[in-house]
């Protein structure tokens, strides 16, 4: 049996050695590639002739996975799993498993930090003073006393709910299901439309699907009060970004900080983002931390142990 591991997924060379010495043990083959396929025929090319799949967040599409006529079970290195055609795998009877919960902490603060830079204009300040500036009379503001609105209250919104409690913020929620842990925490829930009306900063911590795609339109950023900002560290595709870039640039809203679009970075140069005022844009870092990346690699190599064993966890098929 072929264990292939299609792209870097922050596996270290310690924990490699021993996945392998302990899965030759057992008669497999291990493969890592050292980078991401530069296509879809590279793709399949990789994948061929593997029975279980190692993939963090290159677009796993029914084509590719046709021509994996030995595949039996993906463990993905990633909370999300937009990127996978699970009716494929379904139809197939591909076992999907993901890797939920390594990056919580590590988004929850990406979204403290984005919330910061984009009141407080660190990022921009920094350009302002390396050109030979002082402030030049810039005020921020402080994310005490704000009002946050978490959209979606999984582990990610709640743990950034506390961390904003943390600061001083006035925090409230919008989610499918409501979490017990935060409202005794004091944190209300409400319905969409208040939660954006309302908000001082709205943070975004949705998963994507056909009821979430686009929930962020024109017409709800148009109910933001022109002072809120809004933060997206999930999705790309949640917010309509062109609208997002419309309400910037009209003073709609008063700023972004966004770390997911569309597709994966880099963004083509025509992205209404790159050039849109007052919006943070980073290339998708949120799980990208030293601590998270360990975790990660532990929990997909254990979906490969279990599953193997008969006892599949993390289980998304």
């Amino acid at each position: 049996m072929k264990i292939t591991c299609i792209e870097p997924i922050g596996i270290s060379q310690n924990l490699g050695e021993q996945f392998t010495h302990e899965i030759q043990k057992l008669g497999f083959e291990f493969i890592q590639y050292p980078n991401r396929p530069s296509s879809d025929q590279e793709a399949i090319e990789r994948i061929k002739y593997t029975d279980i799949l190692l993939v963090s967040n290159f677009p796993l599409s029914a084509n590719i996975l046709a021509n994996a006529h030995n595949l039996k079970m993906i463990s993905v290195a990633f909370t999300g799993v937009d990127h996978i055609d699970i009716d494929h795998c379904k139809q197939h009877s591909i076992a999907v498993s993901n890797a939920a919960g390594y990056s919580t902490q590590a988004v929850a603060e990406l979204a403290i930090g984005l919330s910061l830079d984009v009141y407080r204009k660190i990022s921009g300040t920094q350009n302002w003073l390396n050109q030979g500036h002082d402030r030049k009379g810039f005020l921020g503001r402080e994310l005490c006393g704000k009002t946050v609105g978490i959209l979606g209250t999984g582990a990610i919104g709640i743990r950034t709910a506390k961390l904003f409690q943390a600061f001083g913020s006035h925090v409230i929620a919008w989610s499918r299901s409501k979490k017990e842990q935060l409202e005794e925490a004091g944190i209300r829930y409400f319905s969409l439309d208040e939660i954006i009306e309302k908000s001082d900063i709205l943070s975004v911590h949705l998963p994507l699907n056909s009821k979430t795609e686009n929930l962020i339109s024109a017409e709800k950023l148009s109910k933001m009060k022109p002072e809120a900002i809004i933060i997206n560290t999930a999705r790309g595709k949640i917010i309509d970004n062109q609208a997002l870039a419309n309400a910037l640039q009209n003073d709609t809203i008063a700023g972004a900080g966004i770390d997911v679009y569309e597709t994966e970075p880099p963004l083509p140069a025509n992205h209404p983002l790159r050039n849109a005022p007052n919006c943070v844009c980073i290339p998708h870092i949120g799980f990208a931390t030293k601590e998270a990346i360990e975790i990660r690699a532990g929990i997909v190599l254990d979906n490969i142990r279990c599953w193997i064993a008969g006892n599949q966890i993390n289980k998304i098929v």
